[in-house]
């Protein structure tokens, strides 16, 4: 990473808690739709996507100097793969510290958005997401979030990303058959929440798959349109530095 890192175990906990808070506004935010708006879906999911993109800008302001804010495996993973050969991004130590800390956080962040509208902690989602359009929107839309990215960085405009991100996201909500997830952590998060924003269990494989394929349709596009992106590896999606003096990982 650029700039002075943090400690590993501070960016580590910082992904968790990120990655934690944005299913809570995911979670929190659809439950709240649907009771403020409970026989009009259309205006439920506006109400959830503007939320999520507010919520996710203001996390990644807050918490991007710290970690990065990647918030998702997908962007962790491409950050590494694109890094290694130049040396910039994440470490493979870096990488096996992020992963289960975005999703150890994602579930976490899921249970306490039930609790905060007094439903169960845990309840399985029921919601039936398993098609091959909703797994061509999830290529589509992590496929876009990887290369806007990537291109911010490259492009010496990281200072954006909070604010590009929200919106490509609060976009993509509706653009996509299936309203964005692009996330695999923010996945299986929702899956434990049987609410307007959840999704089967059964279903995240599939997801979590497409995603994937998304995030390699995004990196083949880089080779294409930005092939040093990964010279820029170490400011994805905000440079994480560190205030304290003398801190190592």
């Amino acid at each position: 990473m650029s700039g002075l890192a943090a400690p590993l175990w501070r960016r580590a906990f910082a992904e968790g808690l990120g990655t934690g808070l944005l299913v809570t506004v995911v979670v929190g935010s659809g439950i709240a739709a649907s009771a403020l708006s409970p026989n009009d879906i259309g205006l439920q999911l506006l109400e959830n996507a503007f939320a999520t993109a507010l919520g996710l800008a203001v996390l990644i302001l807050m918490l991007g100097p710290v970690s990065g804010a990647h918030f998702n495996p997908v962007v962790s993973v491409v950050d590494w793969w694109l890094g290694r050969r130049t040396g910039t991004g994440l470490s493979p130590r870096d990488l096996a510290a992020y992963l289960p800390a975005q999703v150890a956080g994602a579930i976490a962040g899921a249970v306490l958005a039930n609790l905060m509208y007094a439903e169960a902690a845990v309840s399985w989602s029921t919601k039936d997401r398993s098609s091959g359009p909703l797994w061509l929107g999830e290529v589509v839309a992590t496929a876009g979030l990887v290369v806007l990215i990537f291109a911010l960085a490259w492009s010496g405009r990281a200072a954006v990303t909070p604010v590009a991100v929200g919106a490509y996201i609060g976009s993509a909500y509706w653009f996509t058959s299936s309203t964005s997830f692009a996330n695999p952590a923010v996945s299986i998060g929702r899956a434990f929440s049987d609410t307007f924003a959840g999704i089967a269990p059964g279903s995240v494989p599939g997801f979590v798959v497409a995603q994937f394929a998304g995030a390699a349709a995004g990196v083949g596009l880089l080779a294409v349109l930005y092939p040093r992106a990964g010279q820029a590896a170490g400011d994805v999606v905000t440079p994480s530095t560190d205030t304290t003096a003398g801190a190592s990982s």
